[in-house]
């Protein structure tokens, strides 16, 4: 079991997900620092409308529906979550080897950092969560 810090500062939101969904279904450990810097491709009107359909759903009076965090790290957790088989015992203890932190909490050594490289229309996890506050 290896433990992996990875940065997610530049990298789009989708492929770092799937990256460390698959990391974590091996058996390793994911810390994943910088989440606010994620970058989300397409239109981020979009995106902030999808969040807030799925968070009305779930504010229902008495309906208990899907809940949706205002935080970077939790929103990006939420994500992966998405990703693992939350049904089996394996994507369960996988999620749960799973760390996510805004900003750097300690200094890391073996930093694995996952960039994109071809010129789209970006915005960053940090700006949605400051819409949907």
């Amino acid at each position: 079991m290896a433990k992996l810090i990875v940065n997610g500062e530049n990298a789009i939101l989708g492929r770092a997900g799937s990256y460390i969904a698959k990391q974590l279904l091996k058996g390793d450990s994911v810390i994943f620092i910088n989440c606010e810097k994620l970058m989300v491709s397409g239109r981020k009107e979009l995106f902030v409308e999808r969040i807030r359909q799925k968070r009305r759903m779930g504010s229902g009076g008495s309906m208990k529906g899907p809940k949706y965090p205002r935080v970077a790290d939790r929103l990006v957790k939420r994500m992966i979550r998405g990703m693992l088989p939350r049904d089996r015992m394996k994507g369960q203890d996988a999620f749960r080897r799973l760390k996510c932190y805004v900003g750097n909490p300690d200094e890391a050594k073996d930093v694995i950092k996952l960039t994109h490289k071809k010129p789209m229309k970006f915005s960053t996890i940090k700006e949605i969560v400051r819409i949907l506050k």
